[in-house]
């Protein structure tokens, strides 16, 4: 044993020097200082959060952001904005222009080397030169010259031109004095991402740059921001004007509107305000929200675009925490003097989940998290926003009784059904062994797994009768529905909650329903609308098409809705019979088929009840022969396929009158 200890300790000596020869190789001359822009170039995640396509377009959001805030200062009433073909982006104010004079603490380089060659360097420091900005880190537009191939600026001061050029951050030569230009000043800058650091991601797209032009001249109605790109930049689908001129006076509520379009509202005004900057110095603050209804589970169009200091922070902040508070308060107080005391139990997630919201702050040195400022963290902001909104929004609903009332009871709504869901939720967790119960008129197929298997949705107990007899048991299920089912589209949440018809539905098809919808939960491979071939039958695949699109959009998505084709006549001579899908197809096949021959038997299908199952299964049912329509939603058009459903099928009875109006005159033949 004492053997074993000796050598034991003989190698944690050998291991102990080899260790220590090994460190030796380690000294200070393996410390690398990196100098100037070097550590961007080095590591561009760290200042610009990556290199791929956002960070690149990142660039020029970072140039812009000087510009506007020299337009927020009152020192610049314009932006061009230019991108010609070689992909190189100009932007060019009418500001005070760049200092360009010789920095006191850096001899020998004028102040715009400074700013465009160091970190941390710029006038946003002290709070003198700029009362808000965006920029507060000082090193914007110096991590643009160092991850630009190419960059030149331009400075007009006191009817002077200067110029200076940068190849990957390194100055060519010294600042250069150009002629003397008149009824010109501010500043110009050319720039071109590296294609070192971002490869074919230095390719910017036209469409995203003219986006957060738009949004920043949404933001400061006090500017006008001029576009210009070559058209050979402009491809395909992209609409991307190639020029404009962006100037919104309204500023947020503009935005607003853009953004919602012709979409349905709760309140017919939105609830809007500003409040500028007041003595205390605190800052200003600009809100447009509206509501937007959507599924009946709690969901909606809502969004929220916050920015700060016309930054956009993506993933809000203290300001955004400030506006939820504001609103919640100011509705749960005007519930108070409307004595509704359910309003006890909403929450902000109640009341902002389905709205729109546009909030913009002005605030003195604000604090973000990251160099990117995605998300505002400056404590101050959250009593800013919260102060200044929520005296304005109680004063909104006090306003409008009726509006207000009606916001109450949306928001209501959206309460009962988080609670709801949360009851399910644990009734759910609860009942995982318990075997699904499915609605007692369900004949479902045997096939256990949902490969291969469809399940028809048929009207009437009658119809439901003959595709029982004519279905194949293995993989075919059938689902007699009552007469037309619910219109979704004009139904409050807890009408179709008590809905029998759609209770059925919903447990037969097992997926759960809007935000719930869980694709392998789905117990069925295609689900099939089996309709009569007349006015009703249309009508009731309508209702049923309109449920799945507004309360179980994935199944439409995951292309799992199927609509039948059964037929509308019978033709028969002698020993052949032939069934024609409409008027059209009878016609064609008499002028085909049986042209020239006397006494073909043309019979109507009334229903799909009267037909026998041998001629169900062999006409609609059976896979090899049947014709079946998949349901989908055009690439793209989501939004117009909203307003149509909204316009046939929404509450509002005069949108269908003007729909009738507008393509009366289209129709040739009428079937009534």
């Amino acid at each position: 044993m004492a053997r074993k200890k000796t050598t034991g300790a003989r190698d944690l000596f050998s291991d102990a020097g080899a260790a220590n020869k090994a460190s030796k190789a380690y000294t200070a001359k393996d410390i690398l200082v990196l100098e100037g822009l070097e550590p961007v170039r080095q590591r561009p995640g760290m200042y610009i959060g990556g290199t791929d396509e956002r960070a690149a377009h990142h660039l020029f959001a970072e140039v812009l952001d000087n510009a506007m805030d020299e337009a927020v200062a009152g020192h610049a009433s314009w932006i061009d904005i230019e991108m010609d073909a070689s992909g190189f982006v100009t932007v060019i104010d009418n500001g005070r222009g760049i200092p360009i004079d010789p920095h006191p603490k850096m001899k020998g380089k004028s102040a715009l080397e400074v700013i465009l060659t160091t970190l941390h360097s710029g006038g946003k420091f002290g709070g003198k030169a700029y009362e808000t900005s965006g920029g507060l880190h000082g090193v914007g537009i110096s991590v643009v010259n160092a991850l630009s191939d190419h960059l030149e600026v331009e400075v007009a001061r006191e009817q002077q031109l200067y110029t200076h050029k940068y190849v990957r951050g390194k100055p060519q030569g010294k600042l250069k004095k150009g002629g003397k230009v008149h009824n010109r000043r501010g500043t110009k800058i050319t720039f071109h991402p590296d294609p070192d650091i971002f490869g074919k991601a230095s390719e910017l797209k036209p469409a995203r740059l003219y986006r957060v032009a738009r949004s920043k001249a949404y933001l400061f109605g006090g500017v006008e921001i001029r576009w210009k790109c070559d058209p050979a930049l402009i491809h395909g689908k992209d609409e991307t004007p190639a020029k404009d001129v962006l100037h919104f006076p309204g500023g947020l509520t503009d935005f607003l509107s853009a953004q919602i379009g012709t979409r349905t509202t709760i309140t017919p005004t939105a609830f809007h305000g500003e409040v500028k900057k007041n003595g205390s110095g605190e800052g200003s603050v600009e809100w447009a929200i509206t509501w937007v209804p959507g599924g009946v589970a709690g969901g909606g169009d809502g969004f929220l675009n916050s920015y700060c200091n016309t930054i956009p922070t993506t993933e809000g902040g203290s300001h955004v925490a400030g506006l939820r508070s504001a609103l919640l308060k100011g509705l749960r107080a005007y519930a108070d003097l409307a004595g509704n005391k359910k309003a006890a139990q909403i929450t902000a997630d109640d009341v902002v989940g389905t709205a729109a919201m546009m909030l913009s702050v002005f605030i003195r040195e604000p604090e973000f998290q990251g160099q990117t400022k995605e998300k505002l963290s400056s404590p101050s902001a959250t009593r800013l926003v919260e102060n200044a909104v929520r005296d304005h929004f109680e004063h909104w609903l006090t306003a409008s009784p009726s509006d207000a009332d009606k916001l109450l009871q949306w928001v209501l709504d959206r309460a009962d059904e988080r609670v709801k869901r949360r009851q399910e939720k644990e009734v759910n967790r609860k009942a995982a062994t318990r075997k699904l119960r499915l609605p007692g008129k369900l004949s479902d197929c045997s096939r256990s797994s949902a490969e291969g298997t469809e399940i028809f949705l048929v009207e009437g107990d009658s119809a439901g009768g003959s595709a029982k007899q004519a279905r194949n048991r293995k993989t075919q299920a059938i689902l007699p529905l009552r007469g037309k089912i619910l219109n979704v589209a004009s139904a409050g949440a807890d009408k179709i909650r008590n809905n029998q018809e759609i209770t059925d539905l919903t447990q037969a098809l097992g997926c759960g329903l809007s935000d719930r919808y869980k694709e392998e939960d789905l117990r069925y491979e295609r689900v099939i609308i089996m309709t009569d071939a007349d006015v009703d039958g249309a009508h009731i695949a309508t209702l049923l098409i309109t449920f799945f699109h507004r309360i179980m959009p994935g199944l439409i998505d995951n292309g799992h809705l199927y609509l039948a084709v059964p037929p509308l006549y019978r033709l028969t001579q002698g020993g052949k019979t032939l069934y024609a899908r409409d008027d059209a197809h009878k016609d064609q096949l008499m002028e085909n088929e049986f042209k020239g021959k006397t006494k073909v038997d043309v019979s109507r299908f009334k229903g799909l009840g009267e037909m026998m199952p041998a001629q169900l299964k062999e006409t609609t049912m059976n896979p090899d022969k049947r014709t079946l329509l998949r349901v989908v939603l055009s690439e793209g058009d989501e939004k117009n396929t909203n307003q149509l459903v909204e316009q046939l099928m929404g509450r509002k009875a005069e949108h269908r009158f003007q729909f009738i109006q507008e393509n009366a005159r289209f129709i040739n033949d009428l079937d009534i």
